[in-house]
């Protein structure tokens, strides 16, 4: 079943409705993973075999391009310099 591509493309198309709903870059790097898996299976070759052989092995795959794709993603579109806000005083020392 984990090697069915449309599931893996289901749950891409759920995560990108999920980061619609809740802002901040949550959910996109997941379904950036559920996305490129499922488009490894679609396409098949070595590296799909090679997935195929057992669940750890996907799940594992998903992982990390889920974590590239997050941190690309943060990288991209995250705080850029000088957005950050500072403070001179503390509002408690009054």
């Amino acid at each position: 079943m984990w090697s069915e591509w449309w599931i893996w493309m289901s749950g891409a198309v759920v995560l990108g409705i999920l980061e619609v709903i809740v802002p901040g870059y949550v959910f996109v790097g997941f379904g950036v993973g559920a996305a490129v898996t499922g488009l490894v299976f679609l396409v098949g070759g070595p590296l799909a075999a090679w997935l195929m052989t057992s669940w750890s092995m996907t799940a594992l795959f998903f992982s990390i391009v889920s974590l590239v794709a997050w941190i690309a993603v943060r990288l991209v579109l995250g705080v850029r310099k000088g957005q950050i806000t500072t403070f001179d005083r503390d509002i408690n020392e009054d």
